[in-house]
């Protein structure tokens, strides 16, 4: 009887978190690709609205370069 309570419980988590996963939100979800921006890209924008000036944006782009 235990080992059929167990075998339940461990089946429930599973489907519970496969019915996550395909509403996008459960521990196996992924981003998606097409949001996720770059930090460079992240950088360009910061310097086009002017949250940072041209030497620390060129410092910034250098270092992510190297990565």
């Amino acid at each position: 009887m235990g080992i059929i309570l167990i075998i339940a419980i461990v089946g429930l988590a599973v489907w519970l978190l496969s019915q996550n996963h395909e509403m996008g939100k459960g521990v196996f979800a992924t981003a998606n690709p097409a949001k996720v921006e770059s930090a460079l890209e992240i950088l360009r924008k910061r310097y086009a609205s002017g949250d940072i000036d041209r030497d620390e944006y060129e410092t910034r782009r250098r270092d992510l370069a190297g990565v």
